[in-house]
């Protein structure tokens, strides 16, 4: 995973409430037995114009010139500003699979379902909740500003925006900061911990050698 300490990125609003995972990643791509590919096919409904299936080209398919991601604008955005509660819905880990391989590292918003921003941080996505108040001065800074970008630092806990306005604090569980700013998702983690694993290995083999061979 990703190490998140400091991002600076374009932001696209999504200029709706209640955003469910079903609209994040519909449920036809969650056949894939891969943890990757997802990115194409983020808000695949609300993108294109036709019916979307795995494996499809997108370079065949028909994009809905209408969808905030379509706008050249907004191409290459990586901070996605919400509205309040961003992934509700089933309890898909594919949609924040998809945000993070489409290339958003963080999204902003009023609130969040729970189990959609506890998976965010596993995969390397920062979920950051302000008050509504300034998630709205946010979303008309951003109509108002082609190209507006905002500065997340992981580190003080403040996203920054652009001409110098007051820093805007965030709270982030300390546990969560750390896997974020140092790359570590479960396995991740666990790894720290190989040489204990490999020793524990090695000395149970040692006592009961019978474990080694399988029929």
């Amino acid at each position: 995973m990703d190490k998140f300490i400091v991002h600076k990125g374009l932001v696209a609003p999504m200029d709706r409430e209640n955003v469910d995972t079903d609209a994040i990643i519909p449920k036809q791509f969650l056949k894939s037995i891969r943890k990757t590919g997802f990115g194409q096919n983020l808000f695949d409904e609300w993108r294109y114009l036709d019916h979307g299936e795995p494996g499809q080209d997108p370079a065949s398919r028909k994009p809905n010139p209408d969808f905030v991601l379509n706008q050249p604008r907004y191409k290459g955005a990586s901070i996605l500003l919400a509205r309040r509660n961003f992934g509700c819905g089933s309890s898909r880990e594919h949609a924040p699979w998809a945000l993070q391989q489409y290339g958003f590292r963080a999204i902003i918003a009023p609130s969040f379902a729970d189990i959609f921003f506890n998976n965010c941080f596993k995969n390397g996505v920062l979920p950051i909740v302000l008050p509504e108040a300034q998630v709205a001065k946010l979303f008309d800074e951003c109509y108002a500003f082609p190209g507006y970008e905002l500065t997340v630092d992981l580190d003080r806990q403040v996203v920054t925006r652009a001409g110098g306005a007051d820093p805007l604090p965030f709270e982030v569980q300390g546990f969560r900061k750390y896997c974020l700013m140092n790359g570590f998702d479960d396995i991740g983690l666990t790894l720290r911990q190989s040489d204990k694993i490999k020793a524990y290995e090695s000395e149970r083999l040692a006592k009961k050698p019978w474990l080694a061979h399988t029929l």
